[in-house]
């Protein structure tokens, strides 16, 4: 636990700035969104920190570290926080249980890849920056803050536990889990994620559109023709199956 005036000031102050940050570069929207990452105090007893419930509709992404709240990752309860718990903390607890490696879970309402998600259709995934979330998925539609979508969360994680993803809820948003040396580098992850999926889901979207005018014969990422239309209908995974590049520019 950092030191402060109030329980985890730093942890806390780190999600205000995240969250103005993600409004700002408009990332998400009024609608909603919700964003998380564990830590843990000097006796390695775990908490959640949790942006709070109306941080979107009531304070447009303008909350201080006082709101952010702390949740009990045991008893799944508020333990501080100026803030109300949102009843999305269903599917947080969902991925933080089904998968220990998760870190970091974040919930935005990201414009183009909104796109995908209300189109019921996969992500073609493209870009060489990208390659590292491999399959974009898009999971069965329930509704919001529901126990339903969390135990659909819970079932796709319990069925593929690959890390990073970049999920897709149908008509929702996106969901993005990462694992990390502690919750602030895994929310930072997931903020990285968030910004280059946003390009490809716009670049995606350009090629399938070029398919169907007859420019292109497929989806192509690294030179390779990865998929077509006709797999993106299907359902197939398209993605970039190589070995992932290391390098950062």
């Amino acid at each position: 636990m950092t030191a402060g005036k109030i329980m985890f000031q730093y942890e806390r102050d780190t999600m205000a700035k995240i969250v103005k940050m993600t409004f700002e570069r408009k990332n998400t929207n009024s609608a909603g969104g919700n964003w998380s990452f564990l830590t843990e105090d000097k006796n390695g007893k775990q908490f959640i920190i949790m942006t709070p419930s109306m941080m979107s509709e009531a304070y447009y992404g303008n909350v201080s570290a006082a709101q952010v709240l702390v949740v009990d990752l045991e008893s799944e309860k508020k333990v501080a926080g100026e803030g109300n718990l949102t009843r999305e903390i269903n599917m947080h607890l969902a991925a933080y249980k089904t998968n220990p490696e998760i870190k970091s879970v974040f919930h935005a309402h990201a414009p183009n890849s909104m796109f995908w998600a209300t189109s019921k259709l996969n992500m073609p995934n493209l870009t060489e920056s990208t390659q590292k979330v491999e399959f974009i998925k898009v999971l069965d539609f329930e509704p919001n803050t529901t126990v339903e979508l969390a135990t659909v969360v819970e079932k796709e994680l319990k069925e593929d536990s690959r890390l990073p993803r970049h999920i897709l809820l149908d008509s929702h948003g996106v969901l993005i889990l990462t694992p990390g040396e502690d919750g602030i580098e895994a929310i930072n992850k997931a903020i990285q994620i968030l910004d280059i999926v946003e390009w490809n889901a716009d670049i995606a979207y350009k090629q399938t559109v070029f398919q169907k005018l007859g420019i292109l014969d497929g989806y192509y990422s690294k030179g390779q023709k990865i998929g077509t239309v006709d797999d993106l209908v299907a359902g197939n995974e398209i993605w970039n199956q190589g070995t992932p590049d290391e390098g950062h520019e």
